[in-house]
């Protein structure tokens, strides 16, 4: 009798979880399966303008870094929206969720849209401003990449909006089946384009377009069904709601402020490796390029980490958001070990691949090299886990300590190891993962100490 009371009581006392494994293998799997296809678009463009010449490869670099920061403007708008509406599924007030995601995706279609126009009228001031004098032949290929592209901003903004509403009811599925479709687009545009047409810069940015357009409109007809949990309403509201949209900036300005202050960083930063030349530019290039694929697990996961915690946080239950932080946190490290291992072993065929010099390609193996190493160490707890602290809505904080340390350590050392001490591109990487480093301590350090728990909207 005493047994079964003690069996009874240990029961009860065990709290209810949220997501069984089955849910987060439900979330992760897709997740990690879109961001592998997001990262090959990019790859498949660099590749595939890598046949134009390395002039093509630097133009389009230089560009997808300024384009970057806007786009991680929208993301972060989308992941306010994504928060709010994860707490109000944790609540169980899903009608709430649908309200919130109407004005998410109508804010981001006017802002994405005002920017595009800002763009399209100062491309050339954007880009002899920030990049300063470079290559002719550079020049030229970004501003017409630029140009393109610039267009699919809204497509590309709405498209991030509703994906991140997918995500945050925990249907990743959808999200990786359009990412798909984009993949084969722009793929299949860049073949047709670039050799069978043969225009270039031009057929990726246009490839690039048209996969942008068509991913967004899919998604949204998707959304606007009703059986989803969160749904856009049937007769769409083209007004704005002031308490929702405060809700949903109250999470998206910091978060924007800090990944356009990064972005920002890292173009200060690209504006010194333009002055060491073509070699330094596209060594630079590529390794973004890949660097996207040796953090693509911990990119996903770092989305996931955002439905799980903000419908924890929702629910009012922080022992299952320090439970969860710390199992995700977990996965993440061990599938950033696999994938950067792989990495290094596949360097030589990477060099290969992109058809690099050989004075560019041992440059790049370097850095790839020494990227692999702190991607496994240090990259979990200075970008996954400030996830979490965001989805609990200690955004201040993040933002405040991601900015410092991008402007002090990425910036400073930059400059000290790449031009004062002549270390060159490789001294700007170095410089990066000391931001890393700042980053993660400060991290760590406010989850463990718990003042995130007392955060509010």
């Amino acid at each position: 009798m005493e047994e079964q009371i003690q069996q009874k009581t240990e029961l009860a006392a065990e709290p209810k979880r949220l997501f069984s494994n089955g849910d987060l293998r439900k979330l992760i799997i897709p997740l990690i399966i879109e961001q592998l296809l997001v990262v090959m678009v990019g790859m498949a463009d660099t590749i595939m303008i890598s046949g134009v010449g390395e002039e093509a490869v630097s133009g389009v670099s230089l560009v997808d870094t300024v384009t970057v920061l806007l786009i991680n403007v929208f993301t972060a708008m989308a992941t306010g929206g994504a928060v709010v509406s994860g707490h109000y599924i944790g609540q169980k007030r899903e009608e709430r969720a649908c309200k919130a995601a109407d004005q998410l995706v109508l804010f981001t279609l006017v802002s994405s849209f005002a920017i595009m126009m800002v763009l399209l009228v100062a491309h050339q001031f954007i880009l002899s401003h920030v990049f300063g004098r470079i290559d002719a032949n550079v020049m030229e290929n970004a501003k017409i990449y630029l140009l393109i592209t610039g267009v699919s901003l809204p497509f590309l903004s709405v498209y991030n909006a509703c994906a991140a509403l997918f995500r945050a009811m925990g249907n990743s599925r959808i999200s990786m089946m359009i990412s798909l479709l984009m993949n084969v687009i722009n793929i299949t545009g860049n073949a047709i384009l670039i050799y069978g047409a043969g225009i270039g810069v031009a057929g990726a940015a246009i490839a690039t377009l048209v996969s942008r357009i068509v991913a967004s409109v899919v998604i949204l007809v998707l959304l606007r069904q009703e059986k989803r949990q969160i749904h856009l309403s049937k007769k769409f509201e083209w007004r704005f709601n002031r308490h929702l949209v405060k809700k949903i900036l109250h999470i998206g300005i910091p978060n924007g402020l800090e990944n356009s202050m990064f972005q920002l960083g890292k173009i200060l930063v690209l504006s010194l490796v333009t002055s060491f030349g073509t070699t330094a530019i596209a060594a630079n290039a590529v390794c973004n390029s890949v660097g996207l694929f040796q953090i693509l697990p911990g990119s996903a996961l770092s989305l996931a980490v955002v439905t799980v915690v903000s419908q924890c946080v929702g629910a009012g239950d922080y022992g299952q958001v320090t439970y969860y932080t710390k199992k995700l946190m977990f996965l993440t490290h061990v599938f950033m070990i696999v994938t950067n291992l792989v990495v290094v072993l596949g360097c030589p065929l990477i060099v290969m691949a992109y058809n690099l010099t050989p004075e560019t390609g041992k440059l790049t193996t370097e850095i790839l090299i020494y990227h692999a190493v702190c991607c496994m160490v240090i990259w979990p707890s200075s970008f996954t886990l400030p996830n979490a602290l965001r989805a609990s809505n200690d955004v201040k904080f993040t933002m405040i300590v991601a900015i410092v340390s991008m402007w002090v350590c990425r910036i400073g050392f930059s400059y000290v190891l790449a031009k004062f001490l002549g270390w060159g591109v490789f001294g700007v990487w170095v410089a990066m993962t000391i931001d890393w480093l700042c980053r993660a301590v400060c991290f760590v350090t406010r989850f463990v100490r718990g003042k995130w728990k007392l955060q509010r909207i």
